[in-house]
């Protein structure tokens, strides 16, 4: 079974490794999982984020049985599958703490995607999670719920989260996530207020479907 899936593996621990070394998560922080059938491949707790290979991947099964017992599965592994139970066009999800990004999770509504068309276009109307005690039933509970409005969520005083059908659908969303977030703190110390008009984010939520 694990020859077979030796692709899936590597693709979630290549993901983790390239978090680490864009600086979007620190060694023992984050999580990558991706979902094919009835499975889902997922970062383990207690490994180097930075050097994690294939092999050091657990496997769940969708209902949270551990495929993988000699590996301890990560501890948001059940905010991974209730969001793949809830949303079954989701292949892939990324977690992490970008270091802006998770500044700004303090409040809401402090990262606007309002204010440039990529940021629009990827991330869409991000929802906000209220801060719930990391690892818990209750934060899978409410992180899963927001992830039903939303393929980006930002997590109080935690990090960010974010979501696609494919690996690089969810690592992009959440790389532009970052940069929009600096981008929001550059504007605030040159006090730039000028957004894309409410008529031209119509326009482009049409385009990319977003509600």
């Amino acid at each position: 079974m694990f020859i077979q899936h030796k692709k899936h593996r590597t693709i979630v621990a290549e993901t983790m490794q390239r978090l680490y070394n864009r600086g979007l998560t620190t060694t023992s922080g984050g999580n990558v999982s991706m979902r094919v059938n009835d499975l889902v491949f997922i970062t383990p707790s207690q490994t180097d984020k930075g050097k994690i290979k294939h092999r050091e991947i657990g496997i769940l099964t969708i209902d949270g049985k551990n495929r993988t017992p000699a590996l301890k599965p990560s501890m948001e592994s059940e905010m991974h599958l209730e969001i793949y139970r809830k949303r079954p066009d989701i292949k892939s999800i990324v977690h992490a703490h970008p270091f802006t990004a998770s500044t700004l999770a303090a409040e809401e509504s402090l990262i606007e995607t309002d204010i440039a068309g990529e940021a629009r276009a990827v991330l869409g109307n991000p929802q906000f999670a209220p801060y719930c005690t990391m690892g818990t039933k209750e934060l899978a509970e409410v992180v899963s719920n927001k992830a039903l409005k939303s393929n980006v969520v930002i997590m109080q005083h935690h990090g960010v989260i974010t979501m696609g059908e494919s690996m690089l659908q969810a690592f992009d969303r959440l790389e532009v996530l970052e940069m929009t977030a600096r981008t929001m703190v550059i504007r605030r110390i040159l006090n730039i207020t000028q957004k894309i008009s409410p008529e031209d984010i119509q326009i482009i939520d049409d385009m990319f479907g977003i509600k």
